[in-house]
């Protein structure tokens, strides 16, 4: 047992020295002769307003841009300030966001809107508290092109300042930079190998007219996600790709925060229960039975730790988040059981954006 214990951190550290070395990163900006339409779903986010509309005009190197906001029904000041905010900006536009339809989720009927009101050739896809740097889009749309994809996600830092979001938030990068072959993944149309953060994302509009808009995620709390896979059922390529240089997110702020967060979506990330039973074995096996065995004096278990460990570290140097916390990662996998099982106990209780998921 102990070194089956052992072979499954050696197949995780193939891949995350892999990934480490081949992971595309949006470095090259030129002028987008594309038109872009930026899209950006607002639901109660008066704290990120200000700060949101200087990111967004800040960028360079975009000829022919629009962006859209959508104020979805919200109960703070954010229409009052998106409002004041872009006077004066004719490519900045403002739109109500008409009331929530059933079988859709707030955030996808959001998106469905925008599309409708935007005329872009580029879609790009932004969250209220991602922060992106002036050349983010210009860099991002240039690597899409040079890379001839549908799509990318460009993967924001995750900014993690409190004990858990140290532990919790590396988890999210890690997950998917030790355990998918981007090479393979970016070429390859299985919907099996999606992976994105729909914190930025950005997406030909033929492709995501093919694959039916956000009508065909309309449902789905992992919208992100599901988008992707959608856009590969019908032959679309694309991958995730290395976007801490040019883009910073801060999901939560509290433990509580991080709870209603992943209990809100978690069920739904390994397509079943029983997916997620799986999903709960290998948690278990790569990040908490190797430290186990090494504290009972096993060499196996010592070197499956330091191994896992190591994932950890190349995830963290590539994502620009704290090295040091790869030692806690048995605590990070606790915790993340914990939450997959409270996600499932949640189910239908938990409140996001004032509303009941």
């Amino acid at each position: 047992m102990s070194r089956f214990i052992t072979f499954l951190p050696i197949f995780l550290l193939s891949i995350s020295i892999t990934n480490f070395f081949a992971i595309r990163k949006p470095q090259i900006a030129s002028t987008i002769t594309e038109t872009v339409s930026v899209l950006i779903p607002l639901r109660n986010e008066a704290e990120n307003i200000v700060e949101l509309i200087e990111t967004l005009t800040a960028q360079q190197g975009l000829s022919r841009v629009e962006f859209i906001f959508l104020n979805d029904n919200s109960e703070d000041a954010t229409f009052e300030l998106i409002t004041t905010g872009i006077a004066g900006r004719p490519n900045f536009h403002l739109i109500q966001g008409a009331p929530l339809p059933s079988g859709w989720i707030g955030k996808t009927w959001a998106l469905q809107q925008l599309l409708d009101a935007s005329s872009g050739e580029i879609i790009v896809t932004i969250d209220a508290d991602v922060r992106i740097a002036p050349e983010a889009i210009s860099k991002s749309i240039t690597l899409l092109n040079s890379a001839e994809l549908d799509f990318i996600s460009p993967y924001p830092r995750q900014i993690a300042i409190t004990l858990g979001e140290r532990l919790i938030q590396p988890l999210l990068q890690w997950s998917w930079i030790s355990t998918l072959l981007l090479p393979i993944a970016e070429r390859a149309s299985f919907s099996s190998m999606a992976v994105a953060n729909g914190q930025f994302f950005l997406v030909q509009r033929a492709a995501l007219i093919r694959a039916g808009g956000y009508e065909a995620v309309k449902g789905a709390v992992l919208d992100d996600v599901f988008l992707a896979r959608a856009l590969l059922r019908t032959g679309a390529h694309g991958v995730v790709v290395n976007g801490a240089d040019i883009a910073e997110c801060r999901m939560y702020s509290s433990w509580s925060e991080i709870e209603s967060g992943y209990g809100k979506s978690l069920r739904y990330a390994f397509g079943s229960t029983v997916g997620s039973f799986f999903a709960i074995l290998f948690i278990a096996f790569t990040g908490i039975a190797p430290l186990a065995l090494a504290l009972t004096g096993s060499t196996w278990g010592l070197i499956a730790f330091v191994m896992v460990a190591l994932t950890r570290t190349l995830s963290a140097l590539r994502a620009r988040t704290n090295i040091v916390d790869s030692l806690l990662h048995p605590i990070s996998s606790a915790l993340l059981i914990y939450l997959i099982i409270y996600s499932y106990l949640k189910r239908g209780e938990i409140q996001w954006k004032g509303r009941t998921l």
